[in-house]
């Protein structure tokens, strides 16, 4: 009898926990590499708006919205933001170009002039390995009236007027 209560009592106990581990670690360890094959990618994605600068005022990020929310005169849907974000995507297809260490973008907003108050200057940058395109917009805060300065920002609200 004495050597039966020895031989429990030298078997270590089995934590249940690390049985139920044990059962079931090639589960978790699948739901962890699905989360982290597709679903952080998705999470951490770069786009165009995600590569503006942090450091805007409360009053320049309502311009850049008025700005990048413009869908035209007809409103049909397509806005400033979605039309230059197809122009990027058609020059770098199948390029996850927002990762790439080259890419910058740059975005400054100013007063056009400084005896107006309600007239802002947006500039976006948009620089990669293949070169550099610059957008100069005039927005006026009151009306919402948006001039473009350059021809690609001429060329931007012309895909916008003209969306059908």
């Amino acid at each position: 009898m004495d050597k039966d209560s020895k031989k429990k009592e030298d078997k270590p106990k089995k934590s249940d926990f690390k049985a139920f581990l044990k059962k079931r670690a090639p589960i978790y360890l699948g739901i962890i590499a699905i989360f982290v094959i597709f679903v952080f990618p998705e999470l951490t994605k770069n786009d165009l708006q995600g590569s503006f600068p942090d450091n805007l005022t409360d009053e320049q990020k309502q311009i850049v919205k008025i700005l990048m929310s413009y869908n035209g005169p007809n409103e049909k849907g397509l806005t400033i933001m979605n039309a230059i974000t197809d122009q990027i995507a058609a020059e770098y297809p199948n390029e996850k170009i927002y990762d790439n260490k080259k890419t910058k973008v740059d975005l400054v907003v100013s007063n056009a002039d400084e005896s107006t108050k309600n007239i802002y200057k947006i500039i976006l940058t948009f620089e990669s390995y293949k070169g550099k395109i610059e957008f100069v917009w005039n927005v006026n805060s009151d009306t919402k009236e948006i001039e473009a300065k350059n021809s690609s920002a001429k060329h931007v609200i012309d895909i916008v007027n003209y969306y059908d």
